[in-house]
This record gives C-alpha cells, sequence and structure tokens, in this order.
C-alpha cells in the first residue's frame, strides 16, 4: 500500500503519540500556568514592566494581574525569581531538518523558526509534530524543497521530481517544484538569486535565476498563497528578486543603496545571517573562503547599517541546523546587530515583532500580550541593557509548554507550586 503525504503524516502522528516522552523533549503538560515574580520586556515598548504576574491557560497569555493578586488555585505557579521575560525568539533562516536539532533550536529560545530548504520534507514533519502538541516546539513556517537550479540529492525527496533531476530552469520546472512543495505542506517558498558564498568554485555575486524566473516561482506561490525568500548575496540578484515579489532578501551581502531603498519602498525584509557570514572567516573553512570573508564580512556590515538607517525591515536569522557543534545563534545574531547601528531594543524587535511581521504571524505571537500565544523565555538581566542575557536562558515556555526549565538552582526552593 502506497500513503500519501497527508496520511504518512498522520502515521507519524499516531506512531508519537504511543511513545512515551519526557518533560524535556514534549514540555511539561499541563494547561494554566502563573508566572510571578519578573520583569517584563513585552517586545512593544521600550521598557521593563513590573509588579505583574503572567496568567497562562491552554497555550495562550490569559491576562496579567497586579503582584501579590490571588491566583485561582488551578494555576501551577512559577517564581521567576527576579529575571526577565521576553518574547521567545526568531530565526527565519535556518535548515534544521531534525527533531534533535529542533529541539536544540528551543533551547536556546527560538520559539518560531522559518526553514530555508531541508533535503526531504523534514520541516513540514516538524511542523506538523508541533501543532498537534507532540513537541512543545519550536513553531515552524516550512519551506520544503530549495527551488534551485540543481537539486542534487534532494531530487529522492518526491517521486514527482524526477522529472526535475536535470535541473530547474524552464517555466514549467519551476512551477512544477513549487506545486509539488506546496502540496506537500510549504508555507513559504525559497529560491536562489545569486550563488553561494560557502563554495570557493562559485561567486556570490553572480546572479542565478533571471528576474523573469524569479517572476515565475513568485506567481505560482502567490496561487497558494505562499509567499517566497530569495538567496541573494549580489545586488543584480537580489534587484532583480525584489522586483518579481520576493517577501525577503537573504544574506544581501553586497546590495547597494538603490536596491535597499527599493526594498523600504516595497516592505521587502532584509534577513542578513551575519553570523554566519563572520563564520566563515574561522579556520574550519578552506583558506580561499577566509579570504572571501574577509572581504565580504565588512560589506555585509556596511549594507546593515544602511539598511537601518534607510528604513529597510530587518529580521533575524543564524543560517545553520542547530548542530552540537554549532555556535551560530539568534542571540549572537542580536548582540551584534546592536553593533551595527541597531538600538537594542531595536535589535531584539528584530528578533521577535519584526521576524513575526515578516512571517505574518503578529497577530497572534513574537509579543507577550494578552490573547496572544504564550511563546516566552527567561533571561538573567535586563535584556534592554544587556543583550548577552539571550545566551543563558533560564526557562523556555513554548506555546503554552514549559520546554526548558533551569531554575531554581536551589534544591530546597522550589520555585514551581500549585
Amino acid at each position: 500500500m502506497i500513503l500519501n503525504f497527508t496520511q504518512l503524516i498522520g502515521v507519524l502522528l499516531c506512531l508519537f503519540m504511543g511513545m512515551t516522552f519526557s518533560t524535556d523533549s514534549r514540555g511539561e503538560d499541563t494547561n494554566a500556568y502563573a508566572l510571578t515574580n519578573s520583569h517584563i520586556f513585552n517586545g512593544i515598548d521600550d521598557r521593563i514592566i513590573s509588579g505583574k504576574t503572567v496568567l497562562v491557560n491552554h497555550g495562550i497569555i490569559e491576562r496579567f494581574i497586579d503582584a501579590g493578586q490571588e491566583i485561582p488555585g488551578t494555576y501551577i505557579q512559577i517564581d521567576c525569581e527576579g529575571n526577565y521575560l521576553m518574547p521567545g525568539l526568531f530565526d527565519v533562516h535556518t535548515h534544521v531538518d531534525s527533531m534533535e536539532n529542533a529541539r536544540r533550536a528551543l533551547e536556546s529560545g527560538v520559539t518560531t523558526l522559518r526553514t530555508a530548504g531541508v533535503p526531504a520534507y523534514q520541516d513540514v514533519a516538524l511542523a506538523a509534530l508541533s501543532k498537534a502538541g507532540k513537541v512543545a516546539g519550536p513553531d515552524v513556517v516550512a519551506a520544503g524543497v530549495y527551488v534551485t537550479p540543481v537539486l542534487g540529492e534532494s531530487v529522492l525527496a518526491d517521486p514527482r521530481l524526477a522529472s526535475l533531476a536535470d535541473g530547474v530552469q524552464s517555466e514549467e520546472a519551476l512551477r512544477h517544484l513549487v506545486r509539488v512543495n506546496i502540496d506537500r505542506g510549504a508555507k513559504v517558498i525559497k529560491t536562489r538569486g545569486t550563488e553561494r558564498a560557502g563554495r570557493a568554485d562559485t561567486d556570490p555575486r553572480e546572479q542565478t535565476y533571471t528576474r523573469h524566473q524569479l517572476e515565475i516561482v513568485v506567481d505560482e506561490a502567490s496561487k497558494g498563497g505562499v509567499p517566497v525568500m530569495v538567496h541573494a548575496h549580489g545586488d543584480e540578484g537580489a534587484r532583480a528578486a525584489v522586483l518579481a515579489g520576493a517577501r525577503s532578501i537573504e544574506h544581501g551581502s553586497y546590495l547597494e543603496a538603490e536596491t535597499l531603498e527599493l526594498m523600504q519602498q516595497r516592505g521587502t525584509f532584509l534577513v542578513p545571517t551575519y553570523i554566519t557570514m563572520l563564520e566563515m572567516l574561522e579556520e574550519q573553512y578552506e583558506g580561499a573562503l577566509r579570504v572571501r570573508g574577509m572581504y565580504m564580512v565588512p560589506r555585509l556590515e556596511n549594507v546593515i547599517r544602511m539598511a537601518h538607517k534607510m528604513g529597510v525591515n530587518i529580521a533575524t536569522g543564524a543560517d545553520n541546523y542547530y548542530e552540537k557543534q554549532s555556535v551560530n545563534r539568534i542571540s549572537l545574531e542580536v548582540w551584534h546587530l546592536s553593533k551595527l547601528g541597531l538600538s537594542p531594543f531595536e535589535a531584539l524587535q528584530a528578533a521577535t515583532v519584526n521576524s513575526a511581521r515578516l512571517l505574518k504571524l503578529d497577530d497572534r505571537t513574537g509579543r507577550i500580550k494578552a490573547g496572544f500565544e504564550a511563546d516566552m523565555i527567561l533571561v538573567p538581566s535586563n535584556p534592554l541593557e544587556d543583550l548577552s542575557a539571550l545566551q543563558d536562558v533560564l526557562l523556555v515556555m513554548s506555546n503554552g509548554r514549559i520546554a526548558v526549565k533551569r531554575i531554581p538552582f536551589v534544591k530546597d526552593n522550589p520555585s514551581m507550586t500549585h
């Protein structure tokens, strides 16, 4: 018997329902929490709010009550011990393709992510697991298979891709791949405007798809109500993508002022992935790439400064798989953005409310507000004054579940009580 994709996801979910999940993989399973004794950065106001208890019920921030006010007995109380509560982080450019790596992203404080292409629709399955409540998170906006001229091993992701083994260049091929992605559950399409930076045999400024080809991708994606994100280092490829209707430009290392102005006018987001470009300077990369990085990184820094000054929307992406050896994290991306022209408040918003706007989720997550999803993290100091606090996440609540809880450190002073 051959199962279609929807049936396959159903089978996988049933299998997961039959498994025994530990708290650290599925999250503390309860309906109602009261988060007490915290200082709150809500993601919207450039200030800290104190003296409030946050009530969470069935995955939603229900309401705020004054500190000391009686808490209904049905709520499990969590003493935040004077630490700082803020919205969960967004990583809108990642290649997470396994439960282990998704878990590692969640532990770093990322409660929502957008993938930028995976080999075989693992991101779609991860999104289904999170939506069904089989894991605490993160929530996933899945891209599926990268729309790129040569699919390589990704041609094995679906039998319908066999016709694309010789390349994805024609209008028919481009539309076909977009349609298969959407049919498989993709909520965003990732395509290419320029070559890669991470290979010595390619020049990241070289344009790949033309404006016309990118317009085909955007047009076909729009039929399914799905936006398009475009990998583009070089200015020519990025400008073609903006004119074609891209929702976001990924990387943007060589963007010129004219293209940034066009992005500002059209509301196109920039996802600079600075932290992964900085990684090119490390010794793990071959010499040619490290030399390239020495040239590219200062240019990307200039692009970020120009984009911020011109009012271009900036969102945060770490561009990695969240593997054990990687240190690329959104917490570091935020810290670097604050050194490149953004204020701490603006850098925090890039990783929360602005990224939520990019994904068109800003009416339900990205801020601490009554009626919004309970996606929050706890950090040890005021993030508006000390962005390094994001590197030491003490608690993660995703979809109203406790996914990570490292406090209290004192064993005889429990911070979770009825």
